[in-house]
């Protein structure tokens, strides 16, 4: 199979889910400049460039040894080299003004030039560096890294949006076509960040969920606030917190549909809904999970995609000041054009 070929057969499996094909779609409609921190990746090459060629982007920075990534560019075909930019942090003829830019960032650390120096050779350093400095609009690692790692260049580098209370996370899930729950799409949160939040947290938490359901999924959200207790079903400390959290984000929230505590078959089905929360909002029909904490919202997500077949497209991360996002490291290109599309719409709203 040749590399359009190849890249035609990515283009057409994404667009037979219309939630992905949708914000393909949307992508395209302002394309944005991506910086990948594992840029000699096949699988990130094989996204790039069928993003490339598909108009999602309008500049691929690929961050690596240039002759890595040289050798796995020419295994595919490209349409427009132009719209790739290689960067070896080793020999890059802007590594001075970004170690300088680190300098200034971590200036409350006293870091020193030569440590700066040392931290840009790191691509996922160096990718951060490319859009805070705004040569890129978002940055994509995580194929290969850690998310700790990742995470970690996103913070200190790019760092939180002043608006936003936290940096938390979600998985945007697929659903299959035909699925019992009849909705093409959820938002789970969060899965992937926040090990343990207080109710301040997880209300904000929950927050940002919601806006970006409405940013990616162009539909209402309706929050779903987890427990293993319904409407007070149960008494302890951890119910406690999930109630406290619903509170705090219908006050500060009053134009969100949300409901909890609610146990996940409440917050899923009208038939459980209509018996164990009658007088709820949701009636069954949340299409935003809130998790209670890291455990409860990795392996749900993990659930519903071995499981239940969802497509899990993340970790995405909401509330920073521009768009850094995570892969897993057993992603498929596919994966990858999809958070491509994700990181592009995440940059349109910035």
């Amino acid at each position: 199979m040749s590399g359009n070929a190849h890249h035609s057969a990515l283009l057409d499996q994404a667009n037979k889910l219309p939630p992905l094909a949708s914000l393909m779609t949307r992508a395209a409609a302002a394309p944005k400049s991506i910086a990948f921190a594992e840029g000699s990746d096949p699988r990130i090459v094989e996204a790039a460039v069928a993003a490339l060629n598909a108009g999602l982007i309008k500049k691929a920075h690929l961050v690596g040894p240039e002759a890595d990534i040289q050798a796995t560019l020419a295994t595919f075909d490209l349409s427009d080299p132009a719209g790739i930019e290689v960067h070896d942090p080793e020999n890059s003829r802007i590594f001075e003004a970004l170690a300088a830019r680190f300098v200034e960032l971590r200036a409350h650390k006293q870091l020193s030039l030569d440590l700066a120096r040392k931290a840009a050779r790191d691509p996922l350093v160096f990718a951060a560096l490319l859009v805070e400095t705004g040569r890129a609009d978002g940055s994509i690692g995580g194929a290969v890294a850690t998310t700790s790692d990742t995470v970690r260049a996103a913070l200190q580098v790019i760092g939180k949006a002043k608006s936003a209370p936290l940096v938390s996370s979600f998985f945007l899930m697929i659903l299959p076509e035909g699925h019992p729950l009849d909705r093409p799409a959820m938002v789970f949160s969060d899965c992937g960040m926040v090990i343990d939040p207080d109710a301040q947290e997880l209300a904000g938490i929950a927050s940002q969920a919601a806006d970006s359901f409405a940013a990616l999924v162009g539909s209402e959200p309706k929050l779903g606030m987890l427990s293993f207790s319904t409407h007070g079903s149960a008494k302890h400390e951890r119910v406690t917190k999930v109630q406290e959290a619903t509170e705090t984000l219908k006050a500060a929230r009053p134009d969100l549909i949300v409901d909890g505590e609610l146990q996940l078959d409440a917050a899923l089905v009208p038939s459980v809904a209509a018996s164990k929360a009658p007088n709820g909002a949701l009636k069954g029909a949340a299409n935003v999970l809130i998790f209670p904490n890291l455990d409860a919202g990795n392996i749900g997500y993990k659930l519903a995609q071995r499981f239940g077949g969802a497509v899990a497209i993340g970790p995405v991360l909401q509330g920073l000041a521009k768009p850094a996002n995570d892969l897993s490291r057993g992603c498929s290109a596919g994966d990858v054009l999809a958070m491509i599309a994700v990181t592009a719409l995440q940059a349109q709203s910035v």
